[in-house]
């Protein structure tokens, strides 16, 4: 697969700490009021410097958006396989999620947002990645549906828990009264109308 040509030039580490960085200041300041000294400051580059590989601010939020979604998708498929139960495997599903978004220095999710910045493209292109990390999410909830443990796998029920999961970046505190385990267990319990059993441990 050819690279994008916002990689050229561009060592693999430096460019992941630019997009984090430039996520982070996104979510923070907001994409109109983040400047390019900014973003060049946040990882210690000259103000100019990062649209040597970045041809403009708005390639930067799509770079970032896309990277974290595949990122995590990554991560999501590689904890759930061999996760055969739905019901555990829905808990897997949450909690890594939550463990990117609170954990792991992920902002994607909570830029959603800011595709309003974005020409058509763009947004095409961010569309087809959250495609990509919804279908385990879909796949499990129908399985779900299928035996019975919900009422409907509908495309809203995916939506509305995403959009539960990702508000938790808003007001969760790791030195607050929740663990994050406790949180997935929690939204897991949500959706099935009951306490999961041990989900956590399982």
């Amino acid at each position: 697969m050819p690279r994008r040509k916002s990689e050229a030039g561009l060592e693999p580490n430096r460019r992941a700490e630019l997009l984090r960085a430039a996520a982070r200041l996104f979510v923070d300041k907001g994409f109109a009021a983040t400047t390019t000294r900014d973003i060049a400051e946040a990882v210690g580059m000259r103000s100019g410097s990062p649209f040597y590989h970045f041809r403009s601010k708005q390639e930067l939020l799509k770079e970032a958006m896309i990277d974290g979604l595949e990122a995590g998708r990554e991560r999501l498929l590689a904890a759930i396989a061999g996760v055969a139960d739905p019901e555990r495997r829905l808990y897997v599903l949450v909690r890594t999620h939550l463990g990117t978004l609170l954990e792991a220095d992920c902002n994607s999710p909570m830029l959603l947002n800011e595709t309003r910045s974005l020409d058509v493209a763009a947004r095409a292109e961010i569309a087809a990645a959250f495609d990509r990390y919804q279908a385990p999410w879909q796949a499990t909830l129908d399985e779900l549906a299928a035996r019975g443990r919900i009422a409907s796998a509908a495309a809203p029920l995916r939506l509305l828990l995403f959009g539960m999961l990702n508000w938790s970046g808003r007001w969760y505190r790791p030195d607050g009264p929740l663990t994050v385990d406790q949180l997935a267990d929690s939204a897991v319990a949500l959706l099935l109308g009951r306490r999961s059993p041990d989900l956590s441990r399982a």
